[in-house]
């Protein structure tokens, strides 16, 4: 008999509150700082904390996030697997960050102590609304009966087919990230310069294209997706924003002009990757053609 399991992810994922709570789906916790105070982002936070967050942005707070340890995983997921559950765990792109070698290395040790338990990491080589679209599929993978061994093969094999497309309004968030360099930051933001990013195939930020000003960037986006969207009836869209509703409903509009029968879930970006972009970014995030 199939073994029950739970699915996990961090909370660097974007996906809808009350459809999480509906199917189960568990965080780990990541903590940041906006300016001075220690934040902990322990589930999706509500919009008015995300607003309050990008307010602090733009009024010159500094914002950082720390990297979740090994420790905090084996605290977690311990008591599970002492309950008899195993565990599918999606984490953030090993790109951006070290979640999914964390992980590994917590599971290394807890299947020494819980040998007849199982714990599948998946890297999902995704951010935000993308490790959304995952989880979805996880869960209605699970809920057709898959085991978690094959779940998380799925995950794998499917995993590069979800497309990030997003531009950013402050290229100093970039900047301080590594992601950019303080030159082309500086003439960037001189010259009204919005760069168009994606997540490449090994789960790295690439800057690929640019535009002058936010509403030929927002184009390029409707742009992109056009192109690398199949456009089927159904089709899960993830519109993120972070604190630029206006530009979000823009975004809504044009995608669903490209596709009519899609279904869109917007939301607010999370902290925890807000605190990389800056206020203002806006993603379309979809399966597709990367």
């Amino acid at each position: 008999m199939e073994q029950p399991y739970v699915i996990f992810s961090d909370i660097s994922a974007d996906i809808p509150a009350a459809y999480a709570q509906e199917n189960d789906i568990r965080f780990i916790s990541m903590r940041y700082t906006l300016g001075e105070e220690d934040r902990v982002c322990a589930g999706i936070e509500e919009e008015e904390v995300l607003k309050r967050f990008y307010d602090g942005q733009r009024g010159g707070d500094l914002t950082r996030t720390s990297q979740i340890s090994p420790q905090i995983y084996m605290d977690i997921f311990g008591p599970v697997l002492k309950e008899g559950t195993d565990i599918l765990y999606l984490s953030l792109s090993s790109g951006l960050s070290s979640t999914y070698q964390s992980s590994c290395l917590a599971a290394d040790q807890l299947g020494e102590k819980f040998p007849d338990r199982e714990i599948v990491c998946v890297d999902s080589l995704a951010a935000t609304g993308g490790m959304g679209l995952l989880l979805e599929a996880a869960v209605q993978n699970r809920r057709e009966g898959m085991t978690i061994s094959e779940n998380g093969r799925w995950l794998e094999e499917n995993r590069l087919r979800v497309c990030h497309w997003f531009m950013v309004e402050d290229l100093m968030y970039l900047k301080r990230g590594g992601r950019v360099s303080a030159a082309t930051a500086m003439v960037g933001s001189a010259l009204n310069i919005r760069p168009v990013l994606k997540i490449e195939e090994d789960g790295t930020l690439k800057n690929f294209s640019k535009a002058r000003g936010t509403k030929r960037a927002l184009h390029s986006l409707v742009e992109y997706y056009a192109s690398a969207s199949d456009k089927e009836p159904g089709e899960r869209v993830y519109i993120l924003h972070a604190d630029s509703p206006e530009n979000a409903d823009y975004l809504v509009g044009k995608v669903k002009e490209i596709n009519p029968q899609c279904s869109i879930t917007k939301m607010m970006l999370s902290p925890i990757i807000g605190a990389h972009t800056g206020p203002g970014m806006c993603a379309v995030v979809h399966f597709g053609r990367r």
